[in-house]
């Protein structure tokens, strides 16, 4: 038997938000809650993107621009991982303490519309969150498409189902910019 299914009863479960001893209770946990960004009470969708807004500002000089790829490559791969075993853990197929998924859509964001002004990345941001939040559209879909069912284990599809609809919030955001370019 594994250790893993007796970490979740005593830290987690259904409908409760997770704190520090969660988030460090696993390294996928870290991760997925966006190294303690999650844990926010409020807005923690938001508090990822500035999370990873952070930490693009600070590594993205340091990288070239095939580098900076890799690593959102890597970290959507890596993510996927953390996202499933969290949403295991937490016992709940879409968590909000979950943000792994906004900071790796946010570091696409930031990589393709790079150079930019800070007002284009504060556009950016804003146009990102409204996607991500209010789900239209493409983003609705993308949502639904990976969703739980009721009794099935939380499984590999919905931990790319959590990453899914942020990568397409953050494409429709790449489209609203490159619109806006062009006109």
């Amino acid at each position: 038997m594994s250790a893993e299914p007796a970490l979740h009863p005593p830290l987690a479960g259904a409908g409760r938000r997770p704190g520090w001893r969660f988030l460090l209770a696993h390294p996928a946990h870290l991760i997925a809650l966006g190294f303690g960004s999650g844990l926010s009470p409020w807005a923690p969708g938001t508090a990822g993107t500035l999370w990873a807004w952070g930490v693009y500002a600070v590594a993205a000089p340091l990288l070239g621009d095939g580098a900076r790829g890799a690593v959102i490559a890597g970290a959507t791969l890596l993510g996927w991982w953390a996202c499933t075993v969290t949403a295991r853990h937490l016992d709940q197929a879409d968590p909000s303490a979950i943000v792994w998924d906004e900071v790796v859509a946010f570091w696409l964001i930031l990589w393709l519309v790079t150079p930019a002004t800070l007002v284009a990345q504060i556009v950016a941001f804003a146009l990102f969150r409204v996607f991500d939040a209010a789900k239209p559209g493409p983003v609705a879909w993308a949502d639904q498409r990976f969703k739980h069912r009721r009794g099935a284990p939380i499984g590999w599809a919905q931990g790319f189902g959590i990453l899914f609809d942020d990568v397409v919030a953050a494409l429709c955001t790449l489209v609203v910019i490159a619109a806006w370019r062009f006109v």
